[in-house]
């Protein structure tokens, strides 16, 4: 997972891992993350070639908490382009609707990145505001009915 985790191109709207070590740092704060909240990104294997090509899915960010339940994704370049963040993404949503007590779900999405953008659209996400402490844009879905 370091392959794309670190590397500066796949990761370049995101925080990307500098060493090894940063990177196990970090998927061991999101277990801690699973094991407290009950949810942590999935790894992304690719049925095809039974190789790892993303990290993603449903969580509360470690490092910067307060938001809620995320929807976040991060694909190697070779997984680009191919719909795989889409089904994560949509996945993602239904997964999140079977929790009673989750009304909202967010995500968030650099305001370069269109086709991230375009994922989170598709999945019924809506643009709700600018966070310019984070230099990224704001999505939501209700999950349920206000």
């Amino acid at each position: 997972m370091f392959e794309f985790l670190g590397d500066a191109t796949a990761m370049r709207y995101t925080a990307r891992q500098k060493s090894l070590r940063d990177c196990r740092r970090y998927l061991a704060a999101h277990e801690r993350q699973r094991r407290r909240v009950g949810c942590a990104p999935w790894v992304v294997i690719e049925q095809e070639t039974n190789s790892t090509i993303g990290f993603g899915g449903l969580y509360e960010d470690p490092f910067d908490p307060g938001w809620g339940p995320e929807v976040g994704y991060f694909l190697a370049p070779q997984a680009w382009g191919k719909g795989y963040a889409t089904e994560l993404a949509l996945h993602c949503v239904v997964v999140a609707r079977r929790q009673t007590h989750w009304p909202v779900l967010r995500a968030f999405a650099h305001p370069d990145n269109i086709a991230s953008q375009r994922v989170l659209s598709k999945a019924g996400f809506r643009q709700q505001r600018f966070v310019p402490e984070m230099e990224r844009f704001l999505y939501s879905l209700a999950l349920r009915a206000s």
